[in-house]
């Protein structure tokens, strides 16, 4: 469904909705109109018949006011009224939390049709690049006769490659995995020391970049799942690399707050908006389309840091980085990490 098939289904459905509701303010009306007429006419009646029987004077209106008949005739004419007024607001109440539902429910399956589209547009561009460069390379190997340091070059390309093709396919499986049974296993660690060799890790990655990392733990020893941790920690150092403008500058910082172990990973790339910020972390999610982006990734990244971080019962926070980029701040309960 293209955009403007959209915009249309929008406004034929704001259309009926709004032919609804005055449809029924309309009839509202004419229903309060016929019961006061009716509650107008079944009055003079009874005034009529009142004088007629010598129950009360002609013209002595205070008198039948007064009367048990005229009393019991008010009361049903106001309940009605009410009657009238809480249908008219039950319906009304109906019909708006049922267009919040509908319109709910629409904008999560176009959501979820363009993450789809996204993600078949990524995947089938993050599978084929790596293979048709390994396939490249083999080629290469076979048809010349090369310098052992053309050798050399071209086997370390294809490693590269072959990496970036498992760790693909690692996201896959640990994406899937946490959708159904991931249980986080704790084993004791010092984390300042893990997280600083991630770092270094990513600095002999990207030699260009600026990595730098801060601890202030008193006591670095926790109970942590090692997996888990390395994942979020490398997901979002690589977020943060590829939406740099030029190389890389990363901060990671280790705190302590409230008996929580603080992890602070800051960057100085493009940012992100804050009507995205809540966004990042569904499946697939993608800032902008797949057809206009140059950024590599499939959308796992960000959703598999979330769920990780959700199964140690701890939260995540996108914050902007002063005066550029972006922070994203981890707190996990010590209290399930630390004897």
């Amino acid at each position: 469904m293209n955009q403007g098939q959209k915009i249309r289904l929008r406004l034929l459905s704001n259309v009926v909705i709004l032919f609804l509701l005055i449809a029924f303010s309309w009839w509202t009306v004419l229903l309060f109109t016929t019961n006061r007429d009716a509650f107008y006419a079944k009055r003079d009646l009874m005034k009529i018949g009142m004088v007629a029987q010598g129950l009360i004077g002609k013209g002595n209106e205070a008198a039948f006011w007064e009367m048990p008949a005229y009393q019991k005739l008010y009361r049903e004419y106001r309940r009605q009224e009410w009657m009238i007024v809480s249908e008219a607001t039950f319906f009304v109440i109906s019909l708006v939390i049922g267009v919040y539902l509908i319109n709910r429910s629409y904008n999560r399956e176009v959501d979820a049709a363009g993450q789809s589209r996204n993600f078949l547009l990524s995947i089938t561009h993050e599978l084929k690049s790596p293979i048709a460069s390994i396939r490249l390379v083999l080629e290469t190997f076979m048809k010349r006769q090369l310098s052992p340091e053309m050798v050399e070059k071209l086997g370390k390309n294809a490693l590269k490659e072959t990496e970036r093709l498992n760790d693909l396919v690692n996201d896959l499986l640990l994406s899937a995995k946490l959708d159904t049974a991931y249980r986080p296993h704790l084993q004791e660690m010092d984390i300042s020391e893990f997280i600083a060799d991630l770092v270094v890790t990513m600095q002999a990655k990207y030699p260009k970049g600026d990595f730098s990392f801060t601890s202030t733990l008193e006591d670095p020893i926790v109970r942590a799942d090692e997996m888990g941790l390395s994942s979020m920690i490398l997901n979002l150092l690589e977020n943060g690399v590829k939406y740099s403008a030029g190389p890389p500058k990363i901060g990671v910082k280790l705190t302590a707050e409230n008996s929580n172990v603080i992890i602070s990973i800051a960057d100085q790339g493009i940012g992100i908006e804050d009507k995205e910020k809540k966004r990042i972390f569904k499946k697939f999610y993608r800032v902008g389309s797949e057809d206009t982006r140059r950024t590599k990734g499939t959308g796992l990244g960000l959703f598999i840091v979330s769920e990780l971080i959700r199964a140690h019962e701890g939260r995540i926070e996108v914050v902007d980085n002063k005066p550029q980029g972006t922070i994203f701040r981890i707190t996990l309960p010590t209290n399930q990490y630390h004897d």
